[in-house]
């Protein structure tokens, strides 16, 4: 293992029951798959910020701005061993605020909502299934903040207090 990590972050955007989400289409890692409502790769400059990362890759992606949602909470932390780097993932999940338009054009694909029980039967990347899963079952339930590491066949999920 050589060290290498790739740092991402992603916002799923929620309106009552359903879910912002986007079809990436010509991404660089992920690509022809359902992803968060918005999400990218930190710059030098976010490496210590996820938060800062995810709002700039909203303003980018949607053009909403952190004025245009509520309740931003990151969510879920996941890790990934794969092709020699170590991938982390920062999940932030957050509701559209009332009057805000929901709909939505996005530079990197096809934004379309989706009922909540609609989303287990959608492709996305390894990661992001099981955090979604977790999230319609527990963590959308609750404000903990969980960490999943990914074994090669599921993400095994545990709270992370603050201690």
């Amino acid at each position: 293992m050589n060290g290498k990590l790739r740092n991402m972050a992603s916002i799923y955007i929620s309106k009552g029951n359903k879910m912002l989400l986007l079809f990436r289409q010509g991404g660089r890692v992920v690509n022809d798959v359902w992803v968060g409502s918005a999400g990218g790769h930190f710059e030098d400059f976010e490496l210590n910020d996820a938060k800062a990362c995810v709002l700039r890759e909203l303003k980018e992606e949607l053009n909403l701005s952190g004025d245009d949602i509520e309740n931003l909470a990151m969510r879920y932390i996941t890790l990934r061993r794969t092709k020699e780097e170590i991938r982390q993932n920062y999940y932030f999940f957050a509701e559209l605020k009332n009057g805000v338009n929901e709909n939505r054009v996005s530079n990197e694909g096809i934004s379309k909502w989706f009922a909540y029980s609609e989303l287990p039967a959608l492709k996305m990347p390894f990661t992001s299934e099981y955090v979604i899963a977790h999230y319609l079952q527990t963590g959308r339930k609750t404000n903990e903040l969980y960490a999943g590491v990914a074994d090669g066949e599921k993400v095994i999920f545990t709270i992370m207090p603050a201690f």
